[in-house]
């Protein structure tokens, strides 16, 4: 929401500073996201005079001007049609910065010629669309006068982020208000001089009591639809609106002004009366971006007896507009529920200014005055005869009380203010005490009339409010949260219990882990295109309304946003990516939380010893899964290798790590290529995804660690070399020797693999822990037996 603090100050008497009016904002609520000075940006610019003006001598559409800026003569070359000698434009000396151009003006030669600066445009100082001609102003204004203060452009624009529930504060008074009620002066009073109108009203009712239950109306007939005051389209175009044409810069005015969208038809354009009414099955209408909506039941429209004009509340029809043209219009103030423009724009994917505010829900007991006061403004500005008004349905204006108790101000915010105080703001923001409507009517025995049990009326435009505790809000706010005084929670005695799960601090010790395996973290969009999640599976669940179609299916997989990471940071000159994100993959089941690994690039760079660079292979991807399962808490040493990664995964230099043969941890190995080929990467891909929620969790068992006993006695290390088959997987040898015995084995690995003749060989190293004494020679022969005799049942034999 974006306003002039002259603009501001036509509602709000009283001498605040801008720096009053920003810090009280912010304070109350209304949270201020900047603040511009026009005149700051045009402050270089000055009125001048044009002495004499030539023809270039080298260009037929140019001309050399003598300008007089307050400080002498400056020749300037100037290609403006309208340039002539002894009119008063806006001057631009070198060194000046233009906006409109995005330029700093310098001297400059041009066809030959020496040019001082320049005469500006409109549209060069962003000031409007006109680039016709340069800037012409009265002859008597003061040459030498800078331009923005000249031109009354030294008025600051305010930019306020208004919440969903402030639906009073889209428009300037109702920031006017609150203003006031903080004690920054007093609200003006709104003055509401209808028109008396001549004949009846125009011809419009409502047969949509849901969605329209009150349309009002008045006619206008002779109008000349020019171009708005100057005063007008200078407020307009500060908060970034565009001037059209007088009546759409009403509407659009008193819509920012007070809140109040308003819409104006033209009746020449109009087949009989206007109804309010829902669409029927197959209606369309081309609304004033140009764009044409198929509309459905449910949605509330403007017909005529032939065809639809409005979205109503929305926006208007592309058909039924205003232009130079119109003579007679329609003008329409109605009430929209709130709910239902809600459901509309988002069905259409239609956002406009009227929707926000209509929305978030407006006065629906300002019909009349915001009719009267555009009827007012049309037929000043644009002359005409105005018609009787037309008041169609009723608004929901029932009057809501609220039963407050004073007291709860110190008991739910914790901030004591006295009785009194509390009447008074809130009184200064509409509402009625008791008997009490105005803060000039309080007074000390009318207060003591009220009891305790004060009987509030909340007024029309502040739909938020709904009971005690909301007073309360609107109290504390306007009194000061800054007053709030700060009391710590009472400590409760002895030793606080954690507050993370179990889940939680196990992606704690899996995040830390990964950043210390020198992964970096990335954090990647939920949603991804339907191209992008079909190699994992699809997507199971779609967006209604996704930002657009590259984002519309949740994820079933954390490694697509990291492959496009990871092309980005390859296409900028990285040479390695070693990426990890700790998400959530969204499958039919639900939310599963996943850990996904992308090693691509140089694992290591070439050198003087090593020669050419070394790329990530499976095994890379597999020491990061078992480090990370580690960290998880899996059992690790009961994992098994085995295929059936995924379509997304290589086939032959893929797999996964199971408990069993069905408990599936994770997915590791090298990425397909025609998966790289979609990602536009080159070169090989290696990658992990970890299934967190697989992982089983230890029971616990209580917050002491168990006490650190290592063993007494040395391990034993004994080295076997086997011929295996060539298909023999080398985890289900390790496993089976690791099983051979298991008090005694604690560990194996292998530690060396060659082929030979069409023979395979595998050599494995197992740990022996003895425990209360050594192991004898025949105890050692008989484990080394046992493991014998375990791989032999795989059809390995000891290598002789």
């Amino acid at each position: 929401m974006k306003f002039t603090l002259g603009w501001l100050r036509e509602h709000l008497d009283g001498a605040a500073t801008l720096d009053d009016v920003v810090e009280a904002l912010t304070r109350i609520g209304l949270e201020v996201e900047g603040v511009e000075d026009p005149a700051a940006k045009l402050a270089a610019f000055r009125v001048a005079r044009v002495l004499s003006a030539e023809r270039h001598p080298q260009a037929d559409k140019l001309q050399v001007l003598s300008v007089d800026a307050g400080d002498g003569p400056l020749q300037v070359v100037c290609g403006a049609p309208n340039a002539r000698a002894g009119m008063v434009g806006v001057f631009g000396a070198p060194g000046a910065y233009v906006p409109g151009l995005d330029v700093t003006l310098k001297v400059a030669s041009i066809r030959g010629v020496e040019s001082n600066g320049m005469m500006c445009s409109t549209r060069e100082l962003e000031l409007g669309d006109d680039h016709d001609g340069i800037i012409e102003l009265p002859a008597d204004a003061p040459v030498g006068m800078s331009y923005p203060d000249y031109a009354g452009l030294a008025d600051p624009v305010i930019d306020v982020a208004i919440t969903p529930n402030r639906q009073d504060c889209m428009g300037v008074r109702g920031i006017a208000r609150d203003l006031a009620a903080a004690g920054l002066g007093n609200l003006k009073p709104l003055a509401v001089e209808g028109v008396v109108g001549e004949g009846e009203g125009p011809d419009v009712r409502t047969e949509d009591a849901v969605g329209c239950p009150a349309f009002h109306a008045q006619s206008v007939t002779g109008v000349a639809n020019g171009e708005s005051p100057d005063w007008m389209r200078r407020r307009l175009i500060a908060i970034g609106q565009k001037p059209i044409s007088t009546l759409v810069d009403i509407t659009n005015y008193v819509m920012i002004d007070l809140g109040r969208p308003l819409h104006v038809y033209d009746r020449a354009t109009l087949s009989g009366g206007l109804v309010a009414r829902t669409a029927r099955a197959g209606e369309e209408v081309v609304a004033l971006n140009g764009k044409t909506y198929a509309l459905d039941a449910g949605m509330t429209v403007i017909a005529d007896d032939v065809q639809v004009h409005d979205i109503g509340g929305i926006m208007g029809g592309e058909h039924s507009g205003v232009s130079a043209t119109t003579t007679d219009v329609l003008i329409e103030c109605a009430y929209f529920d709130p709910d239902a423009i809600a459901r509309t724009g988002q069905k259409l994917l239609l956002t406009s200014d009227a929707r926000t505010r209509f929305e978030r829900g407006v006065d629906p007991a300002f019909l009349d005055d915001g009719l009267a006061i555009a009827t007012r403004l049309v037929v000043e500005l644009c002359g005409g005869t105005a018609s009787g008004v037309t008041r169609a349905g009723a608004a929901p204006v029932e009057p809501r009380t609220v039963s407050y108790d004073p007291r709860l101000c110190s008991e739910l915010a914790g901030l004591h203010v006295a009785p009194e105080r509390q009447a008074r703001i809130l009184l200064s923001l509409g509402f009625s005490v008791g008997a009490i409507q105005r803060p000039d009517a309080f007074s000390d025995a009318l207060f003591a009339t009220i009891g305790s049990a004060w009987p509030v009326s909340v007024p029309s435009w502040r739909r938020d409010v709904d009971g005690p505790a909301d007073l309360v809000e609107e109290i504390v706010r306007i009194e000061g949260i800054d007053k709030v005084p700060s009391t710590p929670l009472p400590r409760v005695p002895g030793v606080a219990r954690p507050t993370a799960t179990p889940e939680q601090k196990r992606e704690r010790r899996v995040r830390r882990a990964a950043a210390a395996r020198g992964l970096d973290e990335a954090v990647t969009w939920s949603f991804l295109s339907e191209a992008e999640a079909a190699p994992f599976g699809g997507g199971t669940w779609s967006l209604a309304n996704p930002i657009s179609e590259d984002l519309k299916v949740m994820r079933p997989s954390l490694l697509p946003g990291l492959l496009s990471a990871t092309t980005r940071n390859l296409r900028r000159g990285a040479t390695g990516v070693r990426l990890f994100e700790l998400g959530r993959r969204y499958l039919a089941t639900g939310e599963h939380p996943t850990i996904g690994v992308i090693l691509a690039g140089e694992r290591r760079p070439r050198g003087w010893r090593d020669g050419k660079a070394a790329s990530f292979d499976a095994f890379d991807a597999k020491a990061e899964a078992i480090a990370l399962l580690a960290a998880a808490g899996a059992p690790i040493e009961n994992l098994q290798v085995m295929k059936e990664a995924g379509h997304a995964w290589h086939p032959g230099q893929s797999a996964t790590l199971r408990l069993g043969p069905k408990t599936v941890l994770a997915a590791f190995g090298m990425l397909h290529p025609r998966l790289l080929k979609a990602f536009d990467l080159d070169g090989a891909v290696a990658a992990v995804e970890l299934y967190l929620d697989a992982v089983p969790l230890k029971r616990a068992a209580g917050f002491m660690r168990p006490a650190y006993a290592p063993p007494a006695l040395q391990p034993v290390r004994r080295d076997f070399a086997f011929l295996v088959p060539a298909d023999l997987a080398a985890d289900a040898l390790v496993r089976a020797i690791r099983g051979a015995d298991k008090a005694a084995i604690v560990a194996a690995r292998i530690f060396d693999v060659f082929e030979r003749d069409g023979e395979k060989s595998v050599a494995v190293e197992i740990v022996l822990q003895p425990g209360e004494k050594s192991f004898t020679e025949a105890e050692l022969k008989a484990i080394a037996d046992k493991v014998v005799a375990a791989a032999g049942k795989l059809g390995a034999s000891l290598r002789g």
